[in-house]
């Protein structure tokens, strides 16, 4: 399966803020937005580019694409369907991300970035309804229940995430049992859960170019 394989942090100071791609690291001194907060590259210090419309646009939608660790194509299937669904395109967008089940799994606190959480889940650490369901894209729905597998309840890197995710918090449209390493979905999250500082309108005027 495609994926990004180069350095994430090089992501972040591309889009200017903290895409939170590093787990633990990026709530440390050690991130790169709190070390060097220039674009990569030789130039990136002294680039003083005009943006146009477009390139406001392209960069709203390479943000979110990182974010959630999407390629083109899947980024792009996601917005038709967002785009098929009653309501507004932008709102339905981010809900898609939202309740893919990698993403519900990092929110719930059992991995410390999206990228482990998609790991748990394509090595059938996972389980929905009582099911193990190995795909990341898995789309959760409201009164889903989302577990841990017995057997891989002391697996290091989950223990250790549920752990730091306690100071981390936990959106209000998620339940999480700790101690059973379980959660469930209350609702479906509104646009006032979702903490990035996006702009999703450039990305529904970008698609529609």
């Amino acid at each position: 399966m495609a994926r990004y394989r180069g350095p994430v942090c090089r992501l972040c100071r591309r889009e200017g803020m903290k895409l939170f791609l590093k787990g633990e690291r990026c709530y440390k001194e050690k991130c790169a937005i709190e070390r060097r907060n220039v674009p990569p590259g030789q130039h990136g210090a002294n680039r003083r580019r005009k943006v146009r419309a477009y390139g406001l646009q392209l960069r709203e939608k390479q943000k979110l694409r990182r974010i959630y660790g999407l390629l083109e194509g899947q980024f792009r299937r996601t917005f038709d369907s967002a785009n098929r669904q009653r309501g507004v395109t932008g709102e339905n967008l981010l809900n898609l991300l939202e309740l893919r089940l990698d993403n519900v799994v990092y929110s719930l606190g059992f991995a410390t970035s999206r990228s482990q959480a998609r790991q748990l889940v394509r090595h059938g650490h996972i389980e929905v309804n009582g099911r193990r369901v190995d795909v990341p894209s898995f789309r959760v729905k409201p009164t889903m229940v989302i577990t841990v597998r017995e057997r891989s309840r002391k697996v290091p890197s989950i223990t250790d995430a549920v752990e730091f995710a306690q100071g981390r918090g936990i959106p209000p449209w998620l339940e999480l049992d700790g101690a059973a390493l379980t959660g469930k979905v209350l609702e479906i999250p509104s646009r006032e859960d979702i903490r990035f500082p996006i702009q999703e309108q450039l990305i529904v005027e970008l698609y529609s170019r």
